[in-house]
């Protein structure tokens, strides 16, 4: 089951458009822009659909096409967006698709659509169970509401092969409300979790500290076990600044989503098709590595592929090695090789490849390139390096420095290894699923 977060923000997004307080300042500061929370599962079941989602798919490189069915949890206005329903009337679907939600929430989409178009109202109330398409869905009851109790609703939803948790939007749940998941062993949880430490704003949202207390509810009645993916969606700008809402979250085994980030859960996580290869451009100290590895923190285990080595007698070397491996989860491995490409062709889990500029250092240091020695040879490493992020089976990250932007370096060595580092990154690029440039400790997305 694929999950894609077209948006993992409030009503009014995080950093609000309007506000200048300093949580939407931190949040702008460091480029991270969140839209209004929906998500798409496997590019056929959608799970929100507000007013900006649409666009936002777009913009996260899905189309929404294939959209058999839309689970809308209430019918306040950034969860329910019924224009969409004509926008896709003016497409050739070739197929009815299902709307189902609250009444309320159905009931205001339907003025959006014509008498011959090819669309289905569910209306459902908590404790309904229906099936569309592949997916067995149990509707659960929500601590919110639109005009009266009853109007919102949560979704439990069960595929072939993955079951997720959609509690959006939702305040701290009754204890009677967990029995009804007892066991349930989610592959994945999206809680949403909108007023930080403002517990003066009512009873319909979690705070951090309620967030917390759902979690560990979920985890005594087996909702979440271990191998759970606990993601924070429906963040607002009552939270304090992102990097402490990250460590709060880390402290119940929970985690901060991202908008546009791909979850992936059950046993297709690693078939054909699935995989995600990712590029992550930057200057020196740009916050490139932190990016990349903020990208796998949804993986419990990762292989953190270091290209650099050690260097005997470089104690400023030795540093920053130590600063990236202290703040890397413990459940992480450290392979140190330049064989990159043997690593990417027997992986089984997901790999974080850093970096790039310094295998291609080592690979010119191996065929001594620098005195003389053979650039094909260093050609055909790329080729096989190319080659086997091609075929990697894992979702993996790469991390490379951007050198193309500065003046042009005094020396013939500094120029060659510019030229062929700067080729290197526009081939692992054109094979790539996802290439951003981190500038300033700011990520933009290029493709």
């Amino acid at each position: 089951m694929d999950i894609v977060l077209l948006g993992t923000g409030a009503a009014d997004g995080w950093p609000n458009p309007f506000c200048t307080c300093a949580s939407c300042h931190d949040a702008a500061r460091h480029g991270e822009i969140r839209g209004q929370t929906a998500a798409l599962i496997d590019d056929v079941l959608m799970l929100d659909c507000g007013p900006e989602v649409p666009r936002a798919a777009l913009r996260h490189g899905r189309s929404l096409a294939r959209v058999r069915h839309i689970l809308l949890t209430h019918a306040h206005t950034d969860h329910l967006g019924p224009q969409a329903l004509l926008f896709r009337s003016w497409a050739e679907a070739g197929f009815t698709v299902d709307v189902i939600g609250p009444a309320a929430a159905v009931d205001a989409c339907r003025d959006w659509t014509g008498p011959d178009d090819p669309v289905r109202f569910v209306p459902v109330t908590a404790g309904d169970v229906v099936t569309v398409g592949d997916y067995r869905v149990r509707v659960l009851a929500a601590t919110h509401q639109v005009f009266e109790d009853g109007d919102a609703v949560l979704y439990d939803v069960a595929g072939p092969d993955a079951r997720i948790l959609w509690a959006c939007d939702t305040g701290p749940l009754p204890g009677e409300w967990f029995e009804g998941v007892r066991g349930a062993e989610f592959d994945a949880v999206f809680l949403e979790e909108t007023f930080g430490d403002r517990a003066d704003l009512g009873a319909g949202h979690h705070t951090l500290a309620a967030f917390e207390e759902t979690v560990a509810t979920l985890r005594m009645c087996d909702a979440v076990v271990d191998a759970t993916d606990v993601v924070a969606v429906h963040l607002g700008h009552h939270n304090p600044p992102i990097a402490q809402v990250r460590s709060r979250l880390n402290r119940c085994g929970a985690r901060v989503g991202n908008d546009g980030e791909v979850v992936r859960v059950g046993p297709s996580v690693f078939e054909d098709g699935a995989v995600q290869r990712t590029l992550i451009l930057g200057g020196v100290r740009s916050g490139k590595s932190r990016y990349a590895e903020q990208l796998l923190e949804a993986h419990p285990a990762v292989t953190y592929v270091a290209t650099g080595g050690t260097r005997e007698g470089d104690a400023e070397w030795a540093a920053r090695v130590a600063l990236h491996r202290e703040r890397r989860p413990e459940s992480w491995c450290t392979v140190e090789t330049s064989d990159v490409a043997e690593v990417l062709r027997a992986a089984t889990r997901p790999l974080l490849v850093d970096c790039l500029g310094t295998w291609l250092t080592a690979r010119l240091d191996v065929h001594e390139v620098w005195t003389g020695g053979d650039i094909a040879a260093v050609e055909r490493d790329v080729e096989e390096l190319l080659a086997a992020w091609a075929a990697c089976a894992v979702p993996v990250v790469a991390v490379s420095n951007e050198v193309g932007s500065g003046v042009v370096p005094a020396s013939a060595s500094g120029r060659l290894f510019r030229d062929q580092l700067g080729r290197l990154n526009a081939r692992v690029a054109e094979i790539s699923d996802s290439v951003s440039l981190v500038v300033a400790g700011i990520p933009m997305r290029l493709r």
